[in-house]
């Protein structure tokens, strides 16, 4: 059995070539795009500068919908009222902001941990910060072995340190 019941993860999908890929067939998990990064990047859309606090305004609320189609219906809302004033947000919300929408799918309580990449940008900067300490690897296996050991450490602490997503919930 699956010690990890839920197949949603996030991540920021900063290329589009890489997008493209976990929307197509050859990805078999939902993939939860990060919310704050859909947030970011709509403000790319954005065409005045006044109109920022109130679109990032509303695809938080989007977000914060209790349940998916609640979420479904504020984000057509968005759209519809986007289409006059901002088509090109409108169009871009229409293809990327249901891409996070697969935290919808994981329990209330744990929803605000998986909504975004925080962990895993928490986890990349440790691996980042003591491999410069090492600074030169003699071989990829050293380099590896450093970094396995790291996340033996990350999932050790994880599991008796203060719970961070708590998966009983």
């Amino acid at each position: 059995m699956n010690a990890f019941p839920y197949r949603a993860t996030a991540s920021s999908h900063h290329r589009p070539q890489i997008h493209r890929f976990y929307r197509g067939d050859n990805y078999s998990d939902a993939g939860e795009r990060c919310q704050f990064h859909l947030q970011q990047n709509a403000q790319a859309y954005v065409t005045r500068l006044e109109q920022r606090k109130p679109v990032a305004q509303r695809i938080r609320a989007i977000f914060n919908a209790p349940d998916r189609a609640e979420g479904e219906r504020l984000l057509k809302q968005t759209i519809a009222s986007w289409l006059v004033d901002a088509p090109k947000l409108a169009q871009w919300a229409e293809e990327n902001l249901p891409d996070g929408f697969t935290v919808f799918d994981s329990p209330h309580g744990q929803r605000a941990r998986l909504r975004t990449t925080n962990g895993l940008e928490r986890i990349n900067r440790e691996i980042k910060r003591r491999t410069r300490v090492a600074s030169i690897f003699p071989n990829t296996a050293s380099c590896l072995r450093l970094v396995s050991a790291l996340l033996a450490e990350c999932d050790e602490e994880w599991m008796t340190g203060r719970i961070y997503l708590n998966l009983q919930a």
